[in-house]
């Protein structure tokens, strides 16, 4: 996201660490209020009046509430793509290790109680139109989908992109279904359905 001023910093250097202390309160309601409500639903009033600071706080941190939904997705999507780094690392040299160790960490995600759905999917939803939040996101989704390609083109399958494709599907359709059936539901198949559709995709070895 490119605005005059970087989401989350003060514009400029008066009284920086009492605006820092400030826009972190801000910053942690609004990240909480947005992911367990939406974003259109939560207005700046209730955001500064739970962080105990005033409006004009607010917009001496950020620009604008918009700037601040962007950077509490930017926020998201790094703290996602750390989890990410750290299951393929923990599953080693081994591509197909890799993408289950993935498919693994969503389909966890998926069964913690405070699970509210993937932050970007529903900021996609809630505004379809432009927006400084589309530009995170899709660039969040777009990597991911880049991530899975990286991985299945190492693997002994046929159309890696395909099954990367898939893949990212199943994790999509699992996210939506949550909403309806919650944790219980049908997205509690993620990785089996998973596990099918990477055999799908091997080559049968002959002797």
């Amino acid at each position: 996201m490119k605005t005059g001023t970087k989401a989350g910093a003060p514009k400029d250097g008066c009284c920086e660490a009492p605006r820092k202390a400030a826009g972190e309160r801000i910053f942690d309601v609004a990240r909480d209020l947005f992911y367990k409500r939406g974003i259109r639903a939560v207005g700046v009033d209730e955001i500064v009046g739970q962080a105990g600071v005033t409006k004009p706080s607010l917009y001496r941190s950020y620009e604008s509430k918009d700037a601040l939904v962007a950077a509490c997705l930017e926020s998201f999507r790094d703290d996602k793509d750390l989890k990410v780094d750290a299951v393929i690392a923990a599953a080693g040299d081994d591509p197909r290790s890799q993408l289950r160790a993935v498919i693994q960490l969503y389909a966890a995600d998926m069964m913690a109680p405070d699970f509210r759905g993937c932050p970007m999917s529903n900021t996609a939803v809630e505004f379809p139109e432009a927006h400084p939040a589309r530009a995170v996101l899709e660039d969040c989704k777009i990597g991911f989908r880049d991530r899975l390609v990286g991985i299945t083109r190492q693997m002994s399958v046929r159309e890696p992109e395909a099954l990367a494709d898939g893949i990212l599907m199943l994790i999509e359709g699992a996210y939506s279904t949550h909403h309806i059936f919650g944790s219980q539901g049908p997205c509690q198949a993620l990785v089996r359905a998973a596990d099918a559709l990477i055999e799908a995709y091997t080559p049968i070895r002959t002797a």
